[in-house]
């Protein structure tokens, strides 16, 4: 009977802890609450005062790991609970744990790492858009350059062969000349 009991607590348990596991949305709600008390509680660090430019770089901030987040969380469900991920340095990192209805999130030295890649994914992207913008303009200007050169090339070639129709124009008549001179020395020897 005793076994009983405790197969039934133990598939009762399993029950209430499958069913109360929680969803993504959750999972992002709590992360999103970890981080704006880590970052207001950093701004208290640093000594920045609580005003509307903070405010909105905090703000700033908060939406940026939040896109972050949303872009490359993952849920990971394993029935009793699920965990969340996402990927850095080609490795899992563990965001939170889901279990009972509640989610655990990350410590801050994790926190602070993940606001550091977050600013260096920004600065990266900053600077590759920068790249590609002049790599843009590098060939814009190779493209213009090269047009400008068939533009010369094709008008040096018309050039040319406007003097070579000439020349053989010139040439013709020279012959033509030639060939009347060498008629009327013809006639007169008749």
């Amino acid at each position: 009977m005793k076994k009983l009991i405790a197969i039934v607590i133990i598939a009762g348990l399993a029950f209430l802890m499958s069913e109360t596991v929680p969803d993504k949305k959750a999972h992002k709600l709590a992360m999103m609450k970890a981080i704006k008390e880590y970052v207001d509680e950093e701004a208290t660090n640093i000594g920045i005062a609580d005003n509307g430019i903070t405010r909105i770089g905090k703000n700033l901030v908060t939406k940026t790991i939040e896109e972050i987040l949303a872009k490359k969380m993952v849920v990971t469900n394993y029935f009793l609970f699920n965990t969340t991920h996402i990927e850095r340095e080609e490795k899992n990192q563990l965001l939170s744990v889901g279990l009972l209805g509640h989610v655990f999130t990350f410590d801050k030295e994790m926190l602070r790492d993940a606001l550091e890649e977050a600013a260096l994914e920004k600065e990266e992207a900053k600077l590759e858009k920068k790249r590609l913008k002049e790599e843009a303009k590098a060939e814009k200007k190779r493209k213009k350059e090269e047009a400008k050169a068939e533009k010369k090339r094709l008008k040096e070639e018309a050039k040319a062969e406007k003097k070579r129709q000439k020349e053989k124009a010139k040439a013709e008549k020279e012959r033509q000349k030639e060939e009347k001179k060498r008629q009327k020395e013809a006639e007169k020897k008749k």
